[in-house]
């Protein structure tokens, strides 16, 4: 073996091309910083895998999730599948004599490559310069790719696929992720950084990238898979390139940078191929917004001290102090260097699927159903009995999708008046011959009664198609969609179209209406965030709300079987994002937001006859980002929502919500919640392990809740306390 200590080199015996990374000061205690690392505990139940284009890709826009997972003591995997060599220049753009530097590709790939490696070191261990093993590993015969694996914590990984990135962020290159996935170039070769174990370059095949991933998640098996943003916004107006190849011309221009986009599409087809096969348990999938957050001006969804820990370790990778690590071809990336601080991607982390609260619903005969998104396909859990906390395995709703087919995101479920149910997702379609990549709109309905403490069963899979029906590409930034059934039993379906604006569908007694904008005020043209929410109040008033960069717009029915009318301006500051709209006694609304740089939940009332929104609450600060889960059972709120630490929280009081409790369980996605038989309001979250925790009011209107339970009904083990 090959070990490499303090920048001297020591031969030792082993496998050719395996060595060993130790720092010059590896024995050294570095300062923990505010955010100390502990010694997790082994988790087998859980595996997660972050696929990324780039090596600070993780570091901008997945964490604090990346930290979570590291620090949860389950195997947590990087693949990053280019080397990120731009022009091979380890120094800001702007800096003296730039132009003059050398071009070092090698050199600066390894570079960005040892900054990503000591970041997550320093989330694992405290320790930046806790040593690692080098290694080349074989996923495809015939390929080599490099495995780092942190001696400390040996469940941490990080895979290096060394392809060539695009150099450029928008401009039609054939050489880069995308021409590869379009087709425009047959092979794509990959840059050998400097001292790698890898021994030689290699080319990759479309396919060939697509079974290397697949020979990833057959690695690790992972119950949570996390890529880039496989949907990006898109500019209003492309930019002219000259010479585009042909298999690039007509390619809209995005927000994102290519790289993320196409990385995201590639991890997608990936799993379609993985979970085709056998394997040991099912697989959830996140993405994350990428550079848009800064490009729309998004509102900081972040509170300043998550902020600052991230730019902590952003700052490690920038190599921002300097300090040797050992590797002559450099300790970190200086083209990012200090400049995390002033980046608005630091002050973010943003899902692509904005969440529901609405997964969760009462059976006819007292149990609850729970609905998510596994393995691709819709998955249901029943509760064993009433209000007992112990769900069944997951069922498959509805026939198996096509190969490269695939939900992803959310399932809403929407209870008719007679009891039944209606579920709604959105659908990938992977591109094939003579099929574009496109999304679409799904629907499926229950279908009889449930009997036996059975499981609901429900048709097929219906397709409401997507605002942009004629137009494929535009349908893939189609938003997530949200329903609500009227009293007469009316289904509308919402969505963000693909000009920012929301469209809709009506189910009534003839079938499906047509796609239909709702109105906008004509002297101004909305470009709202996805994450919009919509009910009726206790008249059968049917409501919805969105919020855009500066306020929150709301429009709504005059009556029950009215049409939907754009309302007064609100007058609501910027929020974070996605909202939660919930009845107040007597015909008013309640909405749930999050307050820009402190990530506060905020409480805002409409009442039933004067109109006007206004701020009733803000509760005490926990950090987190993305929606709130809220009920109002009766005169009772409560709220479920996530913390800095990435526990969901409760809280409950009379009129507006009280404190937040002290302790909170690990969790993905947003909590749902609900009433179960006994009036009482249920809290459950779907864990990482793809198991079910859940926790209820003591009784019917009272604030206190018991403790969470997981799926089996046994008290948590795990319960961490804030």
């Amino acid at each position: 073996m090959l070990q490499i200590a303090g920048g001297s080199l020591v031969v030792g015996t082993g496998a050719v091309g395996a060595w060993q990374w130790l720092a010059p000061e590896a024995k050294q205690v570095t300062k923990q910083g505010k955010f100390p690392a502990r010694q997790a505990k082994a988790r087998a139940t859980e595996s997660f895998v972050h696929v990324i284009a780039h090596p600070d890709d993780s570091l901008y826009f997945m964490n604090p999730e990346l930290e979570q997972a590291i620090r949860s003591g389950a195997p947590a995997v990087t693949v990053c599948l280019t080397g990120g060599e731009s022009d091979g220049r380890n120094a800001l753009t702007h800096s003296p004599h730039y132009m003059k530097l050398p071009e070092r590709r090698g050199d600066f790939v390894r570079a960005r490559f040892n900054g990503f490696r000591e970041a997550t070191a320093r989330m694992a261990t405290g320790n930046w310069l806790s040593p690692w093993d080098v290694e080349s590993l074989t996923l495809l015969p015939g390929f080599e790719v490099e495995l780092q694996t942190l001696r400390a914590a040996p469940q941490v990984q990080l895979i290096f696929m060394e392809l060539i990135e695009a150099r450029t962020m928008r401009g039609p290159r054939k050489d880069s992720l995308r021409g590869l996935w379009l087709g425009a170039t047959p092979k794509l070769t990959t840059l050998k950084p400097t001292g790698s174990p890898v021994r030689r370059t290699f080319h990759y095949g479309r396919q060939q990238l697509i079974d290397s991933l697949a020979a990833v998640m057959e690695r690790y098996q992972p119950t949570v898979v996390r890529t880039l943003d496989p949907n990006p916004t898109h500019m209003p107006q492309d930019p002219h390139y000259p010479n585009t190849p042909p298999a690039l011309q007509g390619i809209g221009t995005y927000y994102d940078h290519q790289d993320h986009t196409s990385s995201a599409h590639f991890a997608q087809a990936a799993l379609a191929e993985y979970w085709g096969r056998k394997h040991a348990r099912p697989t959830a999938v996140e993405s994350y917004v990428g550079y848009e957050v800064g490009n729309l001006k998004l509102p900081a969804n972040l509170d300043a001290a998550t902020i600052a820990h991230k730019i902590e370790l952003l700052d490690i990778y920038g190599w921002v102090d300097g300090k040797d690590c050992g590797d002559r071809a450099g300790c970190g990336d200086r083209k990012v260097g200090a400049r995390s601080k002033n980046s608005p991607w630091s002050n973010h982390l943003r899902h692509r699927a904005t969440g529901t609260q609405r997964w969760v619903q009462p059976l006819p005969d007292g149990r609850l159903a729970a609905f998510a998104v596994l393995d691709g396909t819709a998955q249901c859990w029943t509760e064993r009995t009433p209000g007992s906390g112990i769900w069944s395995t997951p069922a498959p709703v509805g026939p198996a999708p096509a190969r490269g087919s695939m939900l992803e995101g959310q399932v809403q479920a929407v209870r008719l008046p007679d009891g039944t149910l209606r579920l709604f997702s959105i659908r990938t379609v992977l591109p094939t011959p003579g099929k574009e990549h496109h999304r679409e709109l799904v629907t499926s309905l229950q279908t009889g009664r449930v009997t036996g403490g059975g499981t609901p069963v429900f048709g097929p899979w219906e397709s409401l198609g997507s605002p942009e029906a004629d137009d494929p590409q535009r349908s893939m930034e189609m938003g997530y969609p949200v329903a609500v059934a009227a009293k007469d039993g009316k289904v509308h379906v919402f969505v963000k179209d693909w000009a920012g604006g929301v469209a809709f569908r009506t189910h009534a007694a003839g079938g499906w209406s047509e796609w239909a904008p709702l109105p906008a005020d004509p002297g101004r043209m909305l470009r709202l965030e996805d994450g919009l929410d919509a009910a009726l109040d206790e008249k059968g008033r049917l409501h919805v709300v969105a919020a855009d960069i500066k306020t929150v717009h709301h429009w709504m029915s005059e009556d029950a079987d009215g049409p939907l009318n754009l309302s007064e301006p609100t007058r609501l500051p910027a929020t974070t994002g996605p909202l939660t709209l919930v009845p107040l006694p007597g015909g008013g609304m309640r909405m749930a937001t999050r307050r820009p740089g402190t990530a506060r939940v905020v409480i805002a009332d409409r009442s039933a006859d004067k109109g006007n929104w206004r701020q009733s609450a803000e509760c005490a600060p926990i950090g987190g980002y993305g929606r709130v889960a809220m009920a109002q059972a009766g005169n009772t709120a409560v709220l479920a929502a996530r913390d800095d630490k990435g526990l969901v929280r409760v809280s409950t009081g009379s009129g507006r919500p009280g404190p937040w409790q002290e302790a909170g369980v690990p969790h993905r996605g947003t909590a749902g919640i609900t009433q179960d038989a006994q009036g009482r309001t249920v809290a459950v979250v779907l864990g990482s392990d793809g198991l079910l925790s859940s926790t209820r009011g003591s009784g019917s209107g009272v604030t206190d809740f018991v403790d969470w339970i997981s799926h089996d009904g046994k008290p948590l083990s795990d319960l961490q306390s804030s």
